[in-house]
Formats: C-alpha cells, sequence, structure tokens
C-alpha cells in the first residue's frame, strides 16, 4: 500500500477517529443504561435525571478507556515513522503517439521533440509507506516496514513523528515476507518500538493501527482483532493474489488505508503486535478488512537482516501440493489420505535434504518437528522458520501407514534459482483417469489405469520424452491401475532404471528414465 504524495495532503493536524467516536458515544449510551437497569430495574429515563452516582460511575469507566488510548497514542506515535521513497526509473523516449509522451520534452506544438525519439530518459517516482523503529544500536536506528514500500527506491528517507527527518538505506528486504529493513544515524534520542507477543493475540482484542493512511501523517485508528491465521488464498485463491503468502496474519477491522503499509498494529499496552501490510478491498479504500504480519513472525527476520543482510530459510528440497481432490483427481483416493491435512510430496530435489533422507513422491507430510501441518503452505512457512543445519523429525504417511524420517535442512538458495532448478525426480504429476479426463483425452471406454497431468519439460521424465496425458500402462513389466501402483513402483528402491510403458494417441511407446 505504497502511496504516492500530493500536495494536497494535510501535514499538521491529527486525523479523530469518526469510527472511535461513534464507538465511544455508543459506549456512553449502553453503559448508562447498564448501570440504570442495575440499579434496581430504573426505567431508563430516570436513570440520567435521578441516577447520578452511577451514571458519574459510567463516564468514569469511560474516561479510563479514553486514557488508555491517550496512553497508547503517546507511546506509539513517536515510533511510527513516515518513510518517503524515490525510484529512479528509466524510459526509452516513445514513439509520437504513445502516452507516455508527457514524461519527455516538447515542441511548442505539444510534441515530443523528434530528436529526442529513442533516447533513454530518466524520471523519479516517489511514494510513501510507513515504518516502526525497532532497534537502536549505538548511533545506527533500524525502522522495520514492508518490501513493497521501498521496492527498489534509489532514495529513502525517514520523518519522525517531531519532524525530524534523517536519510536512511536498506539493510535488507524480503518479498517471501514482504518485510524491508531500513537504517539511519543518529546521535541523538530516538524512541524505540516495544515489541509484544502475537502468539497472545486473541480474537476481540482491542488492536490500533497507526501510520500515514493516504499521506496524513501520525494517524491512529481503533477497532478490534477480527481474525487470526488469515492469508491471502483464502479470499484470492492459491497464488492468485500476489500477496505474500510465507507468513499468515492478523485481521482487523481497524482502518487501514494505502499509506498505512509497514506502520504498526498495537495492543492496548501500546505493544506492537503487527506490522501493517494489505487490505481487502474493491475501492482501494478501507472497508474493515485490514491484515498485519505477526510481529513474531517479523522478529526473525529483523535479526537475520542486522545479522546477515537477508532472510535465511530452512530448505527441505521438495515441490508440494494440498491433498485436495479436486486439484489432483483420484490421488488422494488412491493413496488412502482421504480427510488427511498436510502437504503431499509431487516432486523431490535430487540432493536435497528431503531427497537424501528419504521422502519420496506420494509422502503426505504430516508433522514437523511436533507441529501439525495444515496444508502446503503451511509446511512451507515451518520448513522456512527452522535454522538450517537443525536435524528434524518428519511424520509422514506413505502407502497408507505413518512413517518418521530425520531430516537435516540446509539454507534455501535465493527464490531465482531454486525457480530454476530442473534437477527434480521425476518431475511430473500423476492423476486417476475418470471420465472427464477419458473424454477429454478420447480414451477409450474400458482403459483405466494413470495418466500424467503434469510435466517440467527439462526434468527426468520430460527429457525421457513423457508428455502430459499420457496414459501409464506398465512401469518395469508391472501393470499399473491406480496411483498407489504407480508410486510404488517408481520409487522401487531396487533400481535405478525406470521403464515407463504408455499409450499415447492409439499407440503404446516405452520410455526409460535413470534415476
Amino acid at each position: 500500500m505504497k502511496h504516492k504524495k500530493s500536495i494536497f495532503y494535510s501535514k499538521k493536524f491529527l486525523i479523530i477517529n469518526v469510527a472511535l467516536l461513534s464507538m465511544i458515544l455508543g459506549f456512553v449510551i449502553s453503559t448508562a443504561i447498564i448501570y440504570s437497569c442495575s440499579n434496581g430495574g430504573a426505567k431508563i429515563p430516570h436513570a440520567y435525571a435521578n441516577d447520578y452516582d452511577n451514571v458519574e460511575q459510567g463516564m468514569a469507566v469511560l474516561q479510563d478507556i479514553q486514557y488508555s488510548f491517550r496512553n497508547v497514542a503517546g507511546i506509539a506515535l513517536p515510533v511510527v515513522v513516515e518513510i518517503n521513497v524515490v525510484e529512479v526509473v528509466k524510459q526509452r523516449m516513445p514513439d509520437m503517439d504513445s502516452p507516455w509522451e508527457y514524461f519527455f520534452e516538447f515542441d511548442e506544438d505539444g510534441n515530443p521533440h523528434k530528436d529526442n525519439e529513442g533516447k533513454e530518459y530518466e524520471y523519479k517516482r516517489p511514494g510513501l509507506g510507513s515504518g516502526v523503529i525497532v532497534r537502536r544500536t549505538g548511533n545506527k536506528v533500524y525502522v522495520v516496514t514492508n518490501n513493497h514500500v521501498v521496492g527498489n527506491a534509489d532514495e529513502i528517507s525517514v520523518k519522525l513523528h517531531d519532524e525530524r527527518e534523517f536519510k536512511a538505506s536498506i539493510v535488507g528486504k524480503d518479498a517471501r515476507t514482504d518485510l524491508a529493513l531500513v537504517v539511519f544515524e543518529t546521535g541523538d534520542e530516538v524512541p524505540v518500538a516495544r515489541l509484544g507477543d502475537s502468539d497472545k493475540v486473541f480474537v476481540g482484542d482491542w488492536a490500533i493501527a497507526v501510520g500515514n493512511p493516504l499521506g496524513f501523517e501520525s494517524s491512529m485508528t481503533v477497532g478490534v482483532v477480527s481474525a487470526l491465521g488469515r492469508r491471502p488464498d483464502d479470499a484470492f485463491g492459491m497464488g492468485a493474489s500476489g500477496i505474500a503468502n510465507f507468513t499468515d496474519y492478523i485481521q482487523t477491522d481497524a482502518s487501514i488505508n494505502q499509506g498505512n503499509s509497514g506502520g504498526a498494529l498495537l495492543n492496548i499496552q501500546g505493544e506492537v503486535i503487527g506490522i501493517n501490510t494489505w487490505i481487502a478491498s474493491r475501492t482501494g479504500q478501507s472497508i474493515g478488512l485490514g491484515f498485519a504480519i505477526p510481529i513474531n513472525n517479523a522478529k526473525k527476520v529483523i535479526e537475520d537482516f542486522i545479522a546477515k543482510g537477508k532472510v535465511e530459510y530452512g530448505w527441505l528440497g521438495v515441490q508440494i501440493g494440498d491433498p485436495n481432490p479436486a486439484y489432483y483427481p483420484g490421488v488422494v483416493e488412491d493413496l488412502g489420505i482421504e480427510g488427511k491435512k498436510g502437504a503431499l510430496v509431487l516432486n523431490s530435489f535430487k540432493n536435497s535434504p528431503a531427497y537424501k533422507a528419504g521422502i519420496l513422491p506420494g509422502d503426505l507430510v504430516i508433522k514437523v518437528d511436533s507441529v501439525e501441518i495444515k496444508d502446503a503452505n503451511h509446511l512451507t512457512a515451518i520448513v522456512g522458520h527452522i535454522p538450517p543445519g537443525k536435524n528434524v523429525e518428519f511424520v509422514i504417511i506413505r502407502y497408507g501407514r505413518e512413517k518418521k524420517i530425520w531430516v537435516t535442512l540446509t539454507a534455501r538458495d535465493e527464490e531465482a534459482k531454486v525457480q530454476s532448478n530442473t534437477n527434480i525426480w521425476p518431475g511430473m504429476v500423476p492423476l486417476k483417469i475418470n471420465d472427464e479426463i477419458r473424454s477429454r483425452l478420447k480414451l477409450p471406454d474400458g482403459m483405466n489405469g494413470v495418466v500424467i497431468g503434469n510435466i517440467i519439460t527439462k526434468a527426468p521424465a520430460g527429457l525421457a520424452g513423457l508428455r502430459q496425458g499420457d496414459v501409464v500402462v506398465k512401469i518395469n513389466n508391472k501393470k499399473i491401475n491406480t496411483v498407489m501402483d504407480f508410486y510404488k513402483a517408481l520409487n522401487d528402491s531396487t533400481t535405478n532404471e525406470i521403464l515407463f510403458r504408455v499409450y499415447r494417441e492409439g499407440s503404446e511407446v516405452i520410455l526409460g528414465v535413470v534415476k
């Protein structure tokens, strides 16, 4: 929610949250009713006229709540900063009819000069977000914010609540968690935020958001924690949102808007419990669905940034999916894992920790280091937070039976290297033939078995010539009727050579793969 500045945004006043006023007014009325009714069932109209003691007690309760919010404001406003960024963007001179013409030099008729066509120009793109001061070491002051706030900024400045402004630089940033850490230097006194414990946050707790929404500095809004453990996939579908899905999120109805990104979500004690990150909205403005990264998730990231300049993740070395029958027809049923939660191993990177430890394609990971695995994203997050080099117990279901395997994790490579790694076994996903698949592939009525639903062209299966839509009839001369048959034959440890007999477009061919 990086926000581009406008000259119309005020810089000098504090926003009074309308929702807070409404809530307090409602609380006043409800408190008066409660106190009047508790006084021997007195009628409501007389509560205001005669029962002054009870009304005063109700007002005292409200004043205590008001003082609590004032206290949070006093603690939070000085530690939440405004982050201004400038990114230098290069753009080649467009053709005459380009919609980007206004970035470049014009002639007196309003058209770009002919001499400038084809040249590369630079322009500065400003942006604005929020950040939280989380640590001071000597003269270095560290501020956590969102990765999407700093982006590829060439210039960064941090503006404190008291109007002091400092040039800052990036210590580290991480797209998987959407967190970044910037640093500035000063010998002057600077307040540091108190970090809370997000594991002790409950639905219904007060939630107070502080940041710079739409450029309005030091704005504070109040609501409650609406839900915990939220993920973008819950709303947008798997991988559809583009929002960092390595972490779960705290959901709040405290108003969060563009410019709040990187700001603090606090509890009633003024402790930071989350870093505000994104909103769900069709208009781009708050509709009461705001999301914050739990501060406990951010703590490790902050430590890694300071110690190493980057986040170091544990790596297992598998491609995984959810055991959902809709995603993998027939697979869940054939493997005997219907109704089970966990992460289904589809492929394994050669020489990875999983490969060396003996985790095989077709295994369902249900527990890691005593933590029950909910789904594929949960496994990725759990493994990522385990320090590289640690030996961890995995519980899997293989061919219908539970099995324990110990795995020593290594450090995960940069995301680009992981995504480009084709040294993966076997590089395909089998599906059970059903009526829909039979009709789509125009298979004979009596043909049953397993069809290849997905293939990685540069992995062993793809290099051997196997294709999407091939029906696997036999593996090493063993008839394949089910997905269980497929994985048992594929994972046979007595041989390194796998011969696939496949049906393709009316003919059968034999293709060989070496493990």
